[in-house]
């Protein structure tokens, strides 16, 4: 039998670095994104064009932008949440922008202080812009499962709201369960309605680790289907909107996970976990990858990285 390719799709240096209190320099950022890249991921998401009142650790996106590795092969992509985002993000090279959405209106007016509908409508003169200059747009819609403010979240809700991005112009909606809640059942249930009118092959799992549940609903998604995966090296990030909610699941356990089903990832586990002890120690963290910290303690402590 063929092996199963999967994407994985590397959030560490946006959503996984955008929350981070200090200041990280723009020269840790660009060296993540070489590593990340040498340890073999092809999808890297790497800064956000919004304002830096609101997101002060990406306001060096402009000089990411101009000072990226560029590996042939390498997709750059970065979140843009209107009009002025998507065309400051293309004057500096983006070829791929991501729009986000939310499923649940109480996280809505929380995190881009509009509703939902106001939301999509934003977006429409940068489905328009896109079409023209032939860049791509992914879509993220969070809380699938449940939302911080409004509770449990109905799979008709996530599904109404992700076909509106798909027929907008999404290529790829990526379905994230942000507080970190969800179980293989719930995850299943949200899936199989979003399936009724988005083809399984332009879904993406992004899954955050609050519960510890990540790891159980990539594999419910991988069997579903799913061949898209967002993780986030070291399993930096959170969400600033729901106490306790811990970043998207670790790059290295997902690689593990995926390379013990029989699947192709491209990626060097090895190195991958080199680059993840390297992030946590640069921002002083505890290194959130399960599988990162058993291959290092099985390591030589003259280990350098």
């Amino acid at each position: 039998m063929p092996m199963e390719s999967v994407r994985i799709v590397e959030v560490g240096p946006r959503d996984g670095l955008q929350n981070e209190r200090r200041n990280v320099p723009t020269a840790s950022k660009l060296e993540l994104i070489e590593r990340l890249a040498n340890a073999g991921l092809r999808d890297i998401e790497v800064t956000s064009f919004v304002s830096p009142k609101w997101v002060p650790q990406m306001a060096d996106q402009v000089e990411v932008m101009r000072g990226l590795p560029r590996h042939a092969g390498v997709n750059y992509s970065v979140l843009t949440p209107n009009l002025k985002g998507f065309e400051a993000a293309v004057e500096e090279g983006a070829t791929e922008v991501a729009v986000f959405a939310a499923a649940s209106e109480g996280f809505s007016q929380k995190n881009i202080n509009c509703s939902i509908d106001e939301s999509i409508e934003r977006f429409i003169p940068v489905f328009k812009a896109a079409s023209k200059t032939g860049v791509k747009v992914r879509g993220y819609l969070s809380c699938v499962v449940a939302c911080p403010f409004d509770g449990q979240i109905a799979p008709q809700n996530v599904a109404d709201v992700a076909r509106r991005l798909y027929e907008l112009g999404c290529y790829e909606v990526s379905l994230g369960d942000t507080i970190g809640t969800g179980t293989p059942d719930s995850v299943l249930r949200m899936l199989e309605e979003v399936a009724r009118g988005i083809p399984v092959e332009q879904l993406a799992g992004h899954f955050h680790d609050t519960y510890g549940m990540a790891i159980a609903n990539v594999h419910a998604s991988y069997g579903f289907g799913v061949r898209v995966f967002d993780s986030s090296v070291a399993g930096l990030g959170g969400c600033p909107y729901a106490k306790g909610a811990t970043g998207n699941v670790a790059t290295e356990d997902l690689v593990y996970l995926l390379h013990g089903l029989g699947a192709h990832t491209g990626v060097d586990l090895e190195a991958l976990v080199d680059c993840g002890a390297w992030i946590s120690a640069e921002l002083n963290r505890d290194n959130g990858a399960r599988v990162g910290r058993a291959i290092l303690s099985k390591r030589s402590p003259a280990t350098t990285y």
